[in-house]
């Protein structure tokens, strides 16, 4: 005789595993680690660590990667990259602050990209509807090494929302981290520099580094407002 029974249903632990890996539970789980790391970073500041309770045991090469470290891990918990960079100047000077610097910043946009991408991008992508929206992402999956670079070489998008647009984008993961390496070297230098020479506000290369920093920050602003007036356009 022919066993007719009905074709067993999933299980709860199936069903429950479905929700749970669904887009917008993983993306409401992104949410949730930022805003815990954000407060994190309100209630204890480790960006203080940096550069005023370091630990003395550490020096040399081992310091300059736990700095670097750390440094990453920073800036996916939203403390600003300038802060950062000052303290690897204070810290290493120029020298080995600039190569720590870069490191962590590869770093944190790596981590920041990746988890973008695993928790946001499938439920964030269908929301991709406004024409402004649409443009940028477009740029970022069609030209995404190119805009990038732009986008690290004149800091007019702050770090962490750059990460995350470019994770929602299908902008592929070496374009992204080679992009990030090289564009971030000039603004980074510059502000490693002025923290290595704060001491001497009126040394020519603070003064320099300085005035670097003005001019690409002019730079970005000019950008950021030739991009809006073209995209108001149509173009």
């Amino acid at each position: 005789m022919l066993d007719t029974a009905a074709a067993p249903t999933p299980g709860l632990a199936v069903r429950c595993t479905r929700v749970l890996l669904s887009p917008w539970s993983r993306l409401s789980l992104l949410v949730l680690m930022l805003a815990a790391a954000g407060t994190g970073v309100l209630l204890f500041e480790p960006q203080r660590l940096l550069s005023e309770g370091w630990p003395p045991q550490l020096n040399g090469a081992a310091a300059v990667c736990a700095f670097a470290l750390a440094y990453g891990m920073c800036t996916v918990a939203f403390v600003p990259r300038p802060l950062l960079n000052l303290a690897a100047g204070a810290l290493f000077g120029s020298q080995a602050g600039i190569p720590a610097a870069i490191a962590g910043t590869v770093l944190g946009a790596g981590v920041a990209f990746g988890l973008g991408r695993v928790l946001g991008q499938d439920a964030l992508r269908p929301l991709l509807r406004g024409r402004w929206l649409k443009a940028a992402d477009g740029q970022l999956s069609k030209h995404g090494f190119r805009s990038m670079l732009a986008v690290r070489l004149f800091p007019g998008v702050p770090f962490v929302a750059a990460n995350y647009c470019a994770a929602v984008s299908r902008m592929g993961w070496l374009p992204f981290l080679l992009a990030t390496a090289l564009g971030s070297v000039p603004n980074t230098a510059a502000y490693v520099i002025a923290g290595a020479r704060a001491s001497t506000p009126t040394s020519p290369a603070f003064l320099i580094a300085m005035g670097f920093i003005a001019v690409t920050g002019l730079g970005g602003a000019v950008v950021a407002w030739c991009k809006r007036h073209r995209l108001r356009g149509g173009h």
